[in-house]
C-alpha cells in the first residue's frame, strides 16, 4: 500500500458584509491545531478563500491541480444557524447576491453548460447519523443557499469529481465557540474520510 502521506485540503472564508470575524475560518483554524489525529497517513492543509467569486474560481482550480487532494471540505458560515449543516450538493444557476466587491456571476452561474446539480460522493446522511459530539447539533440539507460558499462547492464538486463537502457552522457564540466548532469539525471530516474509504475496503 502507498505509504505517501494523502492530502486534505479544508478551508474557511474571510469577512464579509458586517461580519468582520467569520467563524468559519476560525474554526478551520482550530481544526489545524488539533489535526485528523486518528490518521497519521492524512495531511491536513488549510486555507482561507475571500468571499469573492472571481478569486475563488481561481483558488478553487489551483487547489485540485497543484495538490491533487483525496477530498478537499469546504467549510462556510450561516449566519442564521443553530446547528452545523452538512450539504450534500451544490447548484449551478442562481447566483444574485453580489460578493465583497459587488460582482456577481455573469447569468448567475458557476459554468456555462454546466449539470444543474453535482452531489458529493460522501454520503452527508451517513455521517449526520454517525455524529457525537455533545452540545452539538448536526442536519444536512441539499440547498447550500446560493451564494459564495454554494459556488464554490459547485466549482470543487466539478473539479474534484464529487470529492469534497461544503458544512456550513453558526456564528461564534457562547453555545459556539470555536474550539467547539473546531472539534466538530475533526470528528465529521474524520468520518468523511472513513465514508470515503468504504468501498476501497469492501473490495479489497
Amino acid at each position: 500500500m502507498d505509504s505517501q502521506p494523502s492530502c486534505v485540503v479544508v478551508t474557511g472564508f474571510g469577512p464579509f458584509r458586517q461580519h468582520l470575524v467569520n467563524s468559519s475560518w476560525e474554526a478551520v483554524k482550530e481544526l489545524s491545531k488539533l489535526g485528523l489525529n486518528s490518521n497519521k497517513n492524512v495531511e491536513l492543509r488549510i486555507l482561507q478563500l475571500p468571499v469573492d467569486y472571481r478569486e475563488v474560481k481561481q483558488k478553487v482550480i489551483r487547489i485540485w491541480e497543484d495538490l491533487k487532494p483525496q477530498l478537499v471540505v469546504h467549510i462556510g458560515m450561516d449566519t442564521s444557524a443553530k446547528v452545523i449543516i452538512l450539504e450534500q450538493c451544490a447548484k449551478n444557476r442562481s447566483y444574485q447576491d453580489a460578493d465583497i466587491r459587488g460582482f456577481r456571476p455573469a447569468r448567475g452561474e458557476c459554468l456555462p453548460d454546466g449539470p444543474e446539480v453535482i452531489v458529493s460522493e460522501v454520503s452527508m446522511k451517513a455521517v449526520r447519523k454517525r455524529f457525537a459530539v455533545e452540545g452539538v447539533e448536526v442536519i444536512f440539507s441539499r440547498d447550500a443557499g446560493r451564494y459564495v460558499c454554494d459556488y464554490t462547492y459547485y466549482l470543487s464538486l466539478h473539479h474534484g469529481n464529487g470529492y469534497a463537502a461544503l458544512i456550513h457552522v453558526p456564528r461564534l457564540s457562547l453555545w459556539f465557540s470555536a474550539r467547539l466548532l473546531g472539534k466538530a469539525l475533526q470528528v465529521i471530516i474524520q468520518d468523511m474520510l472513513e465514508e470515503l474509504r468504504k468501498p476501497e475496503l469492501e473490495a479489497s
